[in-house]
Parts: structure tokens; sequence; C-alpha cells
């Protein structure tokens, strides 16, 4: 296992370094740059602020010196407003995942909770009416779920205020950001259950008189499981680094609407920063999934 997990290491920071790769090349690649778009800059300061932050380099040159920045810890300084990125991130991660860690949670514990419901009550009218609500939350986008909440709950009923920084209001962000991934659970558990509960181990289980209840929990949804956290692990990853359209939608400050600012301003370091923490929270989160698996299931091995 721990040669595994030296593995997963390894190949996570080749990871990152091509992806960090691939950012910096793409978005020296597109036509202007970071101070193209100031209010018509003299020639002479264009050069000098490109001089002080490298710009005035050949790209590969100017990749070589930022990931040598980057390995000594520093993720360099805003092109737009000169503060630290570390500072940026710093202060604004904490409310991403505050955000989707709500998320994930709810998808998580109410898809389990509705997959096995629906799967125990197969065919009935409880069933049926999960897949129908399942269904609709698939088939609703983020962004659009997220804007009806916003404009009836917020403008028509006024039962949630929007969102500010002095008074955050998480729980419409929250339902938007978790329907899709709890529905899609939903649909993945109670396949799962279903399959589970027609193996040979379930029907031994209740041929020895064991508890309903202690098939269902011990047997059928341990193993059940297995395909969710396969899931699970991605959408985690998904939720945290993708929540920028319900964040902007909610006008929410997180790490997301920073990065869609970033690409709007051809924020080259701003830019980088939030690639590669985000490549990594992708890489960290993946790798943890993968351990959990072992936890869950002995018999898996980790080659």
């Amino acid at each position: 296992m721990y040669r595994y997990v030296i593995k997963r290491v390894l190949l996570a920071i080749l990871t990152v370094f091509i992806v960090s790769a691939i950012t910096f090349f793409g978005m020296n690649a597109i036509p202007g740059g970071p101070f193209s778009s100031e209010k018509a800059p003299s020639a002479e300061v264009k050069a000098a602020l490109e001089a002080r932050y490298n710009l005035d380099k050949p790209v590969p040159e100017q990749f070589v010196i930022y990931m040598g920045n980057f390995l000594r810890g520093d993720l360099g300084v805003s092109l737009k407003t000169g503060r630290n990125i570390s500072t940026v991130i710093g202060e604004s991660f904490p409310i991403s995942a505050r955000l989707g860690g709500c998320a994930v949670l709810l998808a998580a514990f109410t898809g389990l909770v509705l997959g096995s419901i629906a799967a125990l009550k197969r065919n009935s009218i409880i069933d049926r009416i999960i897949i129908f609500f399942t269904t609709f939350a698939t088939a609703a986008p983020s962004f659009v779920l997220g804007t009806i909440l916003l404009y009836v709950f917020c403008i028509k009923l006024g039962w949630a205020p929007v969102w500010s920084p002095d008074n955050p209001h998480y729980v419409l962000p929250i339902i938007a950001l978790s329907m899709y991934p709890m529905a899609y659970i939903t649909r993945l558990t109670k396949t799962s259950m279903l399959d589970a509960l027609g193996q040979d181990y379930v029907r031994t289980a209740n041929a020895k008189g064991v508890s309903g209840v202690k098939v269902i929990f011990k047997h059928a949804l341990r193993n059940a499981v297995i395909p969710v956290i396969t899931y699970v692990g991605p959408m985690t990853a998904y939720i945290l680094t993708g929540s920028l359209v319900i964040e902007n939608i909610f006008t929410i400050g997180g790490l997301g609407s920073k990065f869609v600012d970033s690409i709007t301003n051809r924020d080259y370091t701003l830019i980088m920063g939030t690639t590669i923490f985000l490549a990594t929270l992708m890489v960290t989160v993946n790798l943890i999934t993968d351990l959990i698996y072992k936890v869950v299931d002995p018999r898996i091995k980790l080659d």
C-alpha cells in the first residue's frame, strides 16, 4: 500500500506540472496581455510593468522562473491588485470549501437515504416519486436551479436574504449545488443496492435469521456504497473546484469567482496560482478516494 501511495503522489506531482505547463503556455498564446486593457498606458510604463513581472522575457524562460518561484513557495502577486496570491487563495477558498463541503455532505447523505429507500420499496409509489424527483434534478442545470431559487425565495418571497459578506446565507447555494450529484447518487445507490440485495450472502444472512436492519446496513449497503464512493471522490473535487457558476449567481466571493475574474482580467499570476491550487486539490481528493476503498472493503488490493 505504501508503494501505491508513493506512486500516486509522484503521478499527482507530474499531473499538476503538466496542467501548469498547459495553462501557462495556453494563456500566453492568446493575443494581448494583462496590461493591454489599461487606459492608454504609455510605452515606457507598459515596458516597466512587463520588466517588473518578467513578461518581457521569452515564454519558456517565464515558465522556468515561475516554477522556480513556486517551488520556493512563492506564488507571486496579482498583476492587477498587487495582492499576494497566497493571501487571495487563503481568504477565498474557505468560502468555497464551506459551500462545497456542505453540498457534498447533503448530496451524499440524501442520495444514500433516498437510493436505499427506492431499492427497498421497488416499484412502489415511493419509488416512483423518488425517481421522478431525481430525474427532474438531473435535467435541471445548477445555474438554472440557482437562478430560480434566487428569484423565488430571495426576490419574490423574501424568505432568504441575498448574499452578504456580513450575513452569509448558504442554504440556497448549497441546495443548487447539491441537487444534481444528489440525484445521481440516489440512482447509483438504488442500482447498487438492488444488485447487492440479490447476492448469495444477503440470502444466506436472511436464511440465518439475521435482522433486516443488520442485513441492509452491514451487508447490502456496505457493498453497495463502493460504486458511490467511486463517484463521490471526483464529485467532491468537482464541487469544490467548479462552483464558480453558483458563486457568480449568488455573488459569493469564493475562489471560483476570483478565478473567473482572473481570466477576464488576464491576471496571469492569479490564473496560475488558482489553477495549481485547484489541480492539487483535485488529485489529492482522488488519492483519498482510492484509500477509502481499502477502508470500506479490505478485500480491495491497491497495486
